[in-house]
């Protein structure tokens, strides 16, 4: 019997070659029969699953129960509209089931210094945000001015694009200065863009140092074990009221 994510990989693979046109016409014949053997074994794990649960209509209207439906319908909808096969990769959604088994609890209290620590440093961030907004809004607006029409800055919407891509240091190339004044304000552009990428990165370092001062200063008084966490009203250790 093939493992159940085995089925999920072959059948991405069917569906993604099913899609190249020169593949397909080779092997399209193999490559039907195979997605309705997985689409019947996918269907026939969904109603298993009715069956074995204690509530099948809780489980059929729930996120993953959902999700195990619009797994399987793709293909018989195939039979009345043509082409809506390629949906089935929706099937990845299923996926998600894996973090119910992994042993991810070690990595709840990083995952939650992590989220308070964003939460901290919220309001920096959107500051930060807002300034970049309004640099590339300066920056575009020059280089419309000084490039023009001819270089492909056609409008002041256009240049801010542009702005945003070399800032960021993306740079698609599809709009390039070509006058020696364009070519120098892109030059600061991108030293801009290089000196600014570890503002945001400095901002959640410093937010995630301080919380984890925080959690360490959390010591019982009672048996003096550290690293408590920041809601936690008892000592996860001796039990003591902190």
């Amino acid at each position: 019997m093939i493992p159940y994510n085995a089925q999920l990989r072959y059948n991405y693979i069917v569906v993604m070659l099913d899609s190249v046109r020169e593949i397909e016409a080779l092997h399209g014949d193999l490559f039907y029969s195979l997605e309705w053997i997985f689409t019947i074994l996918f269907t026939l794990e969904y109603l298993l699953r009715l069956i074995c649960v204690g509530r099948p209509i809780r489980y059929a209207t729930s996120f993953f129960g959902i999700i195990d439906l619009i797994a399987i319908l793709p293909t018989y909808f195939s039979l009345i509209f043509p082409g809506s096969e390629y949906l089935l990769v929706i099937r990845s959604l299923r996926l998600l089931r894996i973090f119910r088994v992994l042993k991810l609890v070690k990595y709840l209290g990083e995952a939650d210094l992590l989220i308070r620590a964003l939460r901290a440093s919220r309001r920096k961030i959107t500051l930060f945000l807002f300034t970049v907004l309004n640099l590339v809004v300066i920056l575009g607006s020059l280089m419309y001015v000084i490039e023009g029409g001819e270089s492909g800055f056609t409008s002041i919407p256009k240049s801010i694009y542009w702005a945003i891509i070399t800032l960021t240091t993306v740079g698609y190339g599809d709009i390039v200065p070509e006058t020696n004044l364009g070519q120098a304000m892109a030059s600061i552009v991108m030293i801009i863009g290089y000196s600014i990428i570890a503002v945001p990165t400095g901002i959640v370092t410093s937010e995630i140092a301080r919380a984890r001062t925080y959690y360490r200063e959390r010591i019982c008084q009672n048996c003096g074990f550290e690293g408590h966490d920041i809601d936690a009203e008892f000592c996860k250790h001796c039990g003591a009221k902190l």
